[in-house]
């Protein structure tokens, strides 16, 4: 045995996915706040941090159960292949396997920063869902964006009419990338919590016909005058609202 992990999944033992603990923090956030889906999305900035802060004391709470379910199969492992006789040898049995166990914990570290990063997306998933709108993800069309709505079929069919949304924490030259995630959209949101785009990003990002989305504190701070970037509000007010608006007018969606 040199992997804890595969020893795991071969015992049906798995941490738990980022959009499970995403959705989870965003039902208890929701909750807590009693919000009604209006209330959401006048309150999306704030949802958004405390979502981010809620998901990683939910992440926590996984993988020490995670932890302690690995642990436990591992040990009655060493139990029924005799390896481990009595509770007295624990430490000497266990202290082989200290490579091991080192590597299983170093990832299980590694891992809860890599999904640290990918917790800005998990956290619109599970908040588009708290509020019903329709949307199929990471579909490829000319790319992988994190969203497609109301849906990947009706892209396919009506591009110009669909909204292509992507979240990423930070931009550097990301936004690029969205020219190629869908070109015919009816637009392209990026949202973001990045306070460093420079002019220059933002008007070659207005000429491809991308929006930023970020909270409305980031925008009054770093970007009062650009006009393609929109609060969180602005995105449901003057965007995501009325095309729901129109799909359900078209019968696009129910």
């Amino acid at each position: 045995m040199n992997d804890l992990k595969l020893f795991a999944k071969d015992n049906g033992i798995e941490l738990s996915d980022q959009k499970t603990i995403a959705a989870e923090a965003a039902k208890v956030i929701t909750g807590k706040f009693g919000h009604t889906k209006e209330k959401i999305k006048q309150n999306f900035d704030q949802l958004l941090h405390e979502t981010e802060r809620e998901i990683y004391r939910v992440y926590l709470k996984h993988q020490k159960k995670y932890g302690e379910d690995v642990i436990n199969a591992f040990v009655n492992h060493l139990i029924k292949t005799g390896e481990l006789k009595d509770l007295k040898q624990t430490g000497e049995v266990l202290g082989k396997y200290f490579e091991l166990l080192d590597k299983f914990f170093l990832s299980l570290s590694q891992s809860r920063k890599a999904r640290a990063g990918k917790s800005f997306e998990s956290i619109h998933n599970a908040l588009f869902k708290e509020l019903d709108y329709p949307f199929d993800e990471q579909r490829v069309i000319n790319g992988k964006p994190d969203f497609i709505m109301p849906s990947y079929e009706y892209y396919m069919e009506n591009p110009p009419d669909s909204i292509i949304f992507t979240a990423k924490r930070t931009l550097r030259e990301r936004w690029r990338q969205i020219v190629t995630e869908g070109t015919r959209g009816l637009g392209f949101f990026l949202a973001t919590i990045d306070e460093k785009i420079s002019a220059n990003q933002l008007a070659e990002a207005h000429k491809s016909r991308i929006f930023i989305v970020c909270p409305e504190i980031i925008k009054k701070k770093n970007y009062p005058s650009a006009i393609n970037v929109l609060s969180f509000a602005q995105f449901f007010k003057d965007c995501l609202d009325p095309a729901m608006e129109r799909w359900r007018r078209n019968s696009v969606i129910k």
